[in-house]
């Protein structure tokens, strides 16, 4: 059954069709980022090697078919084997057709979530960046007043009191940090886009993270050596590398491990909402054994302000989020105790990028 539609692809909601035999016949965009699997490596495929419920199903399901009647089942875990299961309401309803072909349509509060961060920064975090770009400039200026004055006090005060002014001074400079960090999204040019070899990026960025916040930490490289080029910003998919071996060292154990893992997904595609298809082969994952994001921030962790860590600025993954998205990729996250994925799909280069980049040399 075709149903390559825009308004099919265009559901926010994951869909899925199945046959008279329960086997995958079709599913839209919003499936594919919920199974993080393509289309056609999913269709023909069964959907309960694919998709997981915790619930007594089969009867109420079996009957739901044989009767064309449809089914809903509320707050059921649902899973697919990459990642822990999300609570979801289910509706499942026969198309009336085409006998015994039943339609999986998955909705939930979370997943929503999970499927807005893996386009890129949402609309509300652009406002918020936006209004703290423009108050961040104010902000400092009076910060360097009250800075100037306390080292001013501070060299004629008594011992116990330099530790106050020590103190504003210290607090100070890390309000001026965090502001500098909110200016970098509006100061952050495009990416001047070239082919650009991954796995130098992730050496460089491996040679930084080893001399400094991950001198405790073992990092393990396995990579696809036969990886072509990506098309990106060298200096910006460092940066994206980086922040991630950063938060990946602040969450593990003391001598944890981290393991940079690469390989090429000919089936994975980003699907639009108007139903076109980016094809995103290059994959980057940074995974560390850490205890896991807490609870409850998993669908919010690349928003501005949102942080797992105490006194982070949870600035980083919404910088990271945003670069993604004007590289025109995607970038998600897994989590459960003692294993943390966050990965990264890339476009590769394309012959006219790479063809105008040796024509420059």
């Amino acid at each position: 059954m075709n149903m390559d539609y825009p308004i099919w692809n265009s559901l926010p909601t994951p869909a899925l069709m199945v046959d008279d035999d329960d086997k995958i016949i079709n599913l839209n965009s919003a499936a594919e980022g919920f199974l993080n699997a393509s289309s056609k490596s999913m269709c023909g495929q069964p959907i309960w090697d694919k998709i997981m419920i915790d619930a007594p199903l089969e009867e109420a399901f079996q009957r739901a078919r044989e009767n064309g009647t449809p089914l809903f089942v509320n707050d059921a875990d649902v899973g697919t084997g990459d990642g822990p299961p999300v609570q979801c309401n289910l509706q499942i309803a026969p198309l009336t057709d085409v006998p015994g072909h039943m339609m999986f349509l998955i909705s939930s509060r979370e997943l929503a979530g999970r499927m807005t961060r893996s386009h890129g920064v949402k609309s509300s975090a652009k406002s918020a960046i936006g209004m703290a770009e423009m108050l961040a400039h104010e902000i400092k200026n009076p910060l360097a007043g009250i800075t100037g004055a306390a080292q001013l006090l501070s060299m004629n005060l008594s011992p116990n009191d330099l530790e106050l002014s020590d103190l504003i001074v210290e607090e100070s400079r890390r309000i001026v940090k965090l502001l500098e960090q909110v200016e970098q999204f509006g100061n952050l040019s495009p990416p001047q886009k070239a082919p650009v070899n991954i796995h130098d990026v992730l050496d460089r960025a491996r040679r930084s993270a080893v001399v400094g916040f991950g001198a405790n930490m073992k990092i393990i490289e396995d990579y696809d050596p036969s990886l072509p080029p990506a098309e990106g910003d060298a200096d910006q998919l460092l940066q994206i590398v980086l922040n991630l071996l950063k938060n990946a060292s602040e969450a593990a154990v003391d001598k944890g491990e981290i393991r940079l893992k690469t390989y090429y997904e000919h089936s994975f595609r980003l699907r639009r909402a108007d139903g076109r298809g980016q094809p995103l082969p290059l994959q980057i994952e940074v995974i560390d054994n850490g205890p896991g994001l807490p609870h409850g921030i998993e669908g919010d962790v690349f928003d501005p302000f949102v942080s797992g860590h105490e006194n982070g600025t949870g600035l980083g993954l919404a910088l990271v989020s945003k670069i993604v998205s004007d590289h025109g990729g995607m970038i998600t996250v897994d989590s459960v105790p003692g294993r943390t994925v966050f990965r990264l799909s890339l476009p590769r280069a394309s012959k006219e990028t790479i063809r105008i980049y040796e024509e420059n040399l």
